[in-house]
């Protein structure tokens, strides 16, 4: 019988900078598998180019940094009990997830391929006959929501569902006080899958029936300057503050200040950022994308509009911070729905799937 004590997992997956959803989760879990008694040996996809000019040569450097990542992945699972991969769509996927499953497969050591991303589908139905060779090799699909079991489900993939961790403890502000300048914030990088645009213009509206009104937007990303031009044209230059990318200590603040949390992407899975959100006691506007509504319930836990709607949005907003009732009830379940993301729940459906794949494979 394996436990936790004598267990060794290699855990595959990006760390922060830059601080992402992914890194962020990957670097979480490994603390807390640490923390289980569990040796982690943990393999970096993201790791510093070296020398550090490589990282300006685009068109190898991907090379310089798949050659160490590879030798370190061999290494790593001939340590393993069970190999954690943390994995995403597109060339994620093709550089770092794919290798560390042939791999581990070459080793006879099982994989959690750890799926997540928002975009799945569309990769699938593009790639997903180079992606079915590596999927077959894979010990236990698991996604964090319903959204993503369903897209594996139509492809005849069976998953097992296991969230996303917020750490409650971390994430615990409460919202300031909306009668003093609301504070409306967008954690999400300057992509256009994110449609930062829209969340800016659904500001302006906001802004006109609210003066005193004020956006902080965090993240970077190549459509910061665009953003930023889309602002000034609007007139909100000084009412709009691009923090670029926080870390996770100074995300802990500005949630504390903040009234509203606007998602306003076009695709998504199961955003950190709505749960990060809801544990401090900040009320989310999003669109109903993805695996969104297999997050939330609208008008129950989050209100939910249409992709590229800035006129929903800034009605949603507007309710949040003007009806007190609605924003208190929905600020109280949302604290209530994230306690079932908590480690003290998910590592009871993780460490017993840990246990089972390395006793099947011992």
């Amino acid at each position: 019988m394996v436990n936790s004590n004598g267990l060794r997992v290699a855990l595959v997956g990006p760390l922060p900078p830059p601080s992402g959803g992914m890194a962020n989760q990957t670097r979480q879990l490994s603390q807390l598998l640490s923390q289980e008694g569990i040796e982690v040996d943990l393999v970096q996809t993201n790791s510093p180019y070296r020398p550090a000019w490589i990282a300006s040569l685009q068109g190898i450097r991907a090379i310089f940094r798949l050659l160490p990542y590879l030798c370190q992945l061999w290494s790593a699972a001939g340590r393993a009990d069970v190999v954690h991969v943390m994995a995403n769509s597109g060339w994620s996927w093709h550089l770092f997830a794919a290798p560390a499953v042939w791999i581990a497969s070459a080793r006879k050591v099982p994989v959690v391929m750890n799926y997540r991303g928002g975009e799945a589908e569309t990769f699938f139905q593009s790639a997903y006959r180079w992606v079915a060779p590596t999927l077959a090799r894979v010990a236990c699909v698991m996604v964090p929501t319903g959204f993503l079991a369903e897209i594996f489900d139509r492809r005849g993939v069976s998953t097992q569902i296991i969230p996303n961790i917020v750490n409650t403890e971390r994430f615990q502000g409460g919202a300031s006080d909306t009668g003093s300048g609301h504070h409306i914030v967008v954690t999400r990088n300057l992509e256009a899958i994110y449609d930062i645009a829209t969340a800016i213009r659904a500001f302006q509206t906001l802004y006109t029936q609210l003066p005193g009104a004020r956006m902080s937007i965090a993240g970077s990303g190549p459509d910061r300057a665009m953003l930023e031009s889309l602002a000034t044209k609007l007139g909100l230059g000084d009412s709009i503050i691009f923090t670029g990318r926080l870390d996770v200590e100074a995300m802990v603040s500005l949630y504390a200040s903040a009234d509203v949390m606007l998602n306003p992407s076009l695709a998504d899975n199961m955003p950190n950022s709505v749960l990060e959100s809801l544990a401090s006691g900040v009320p989310v506007v999003s669109t109903n994308v993805g695996g969104v509504p297999f997050l939330v319930e609208d008008g129950v836990t989050a209100l939910l509009v249409d992709t590229g709607d800035h006129q929903a949005m800034a009605d949603a907003m507007t309710q949040l911070l003007t009806d007190v009732t609605l924003r208190d009830t929905m600020i109280a379940a949302g604290r209530e729905l994230v306690e079932q993301y908590t480690w003290t729940n998910v590592r009871e459906l993780l460490l017993p799937l840990y246990r089972r794949l390395a006793e099947a494979g011992s």
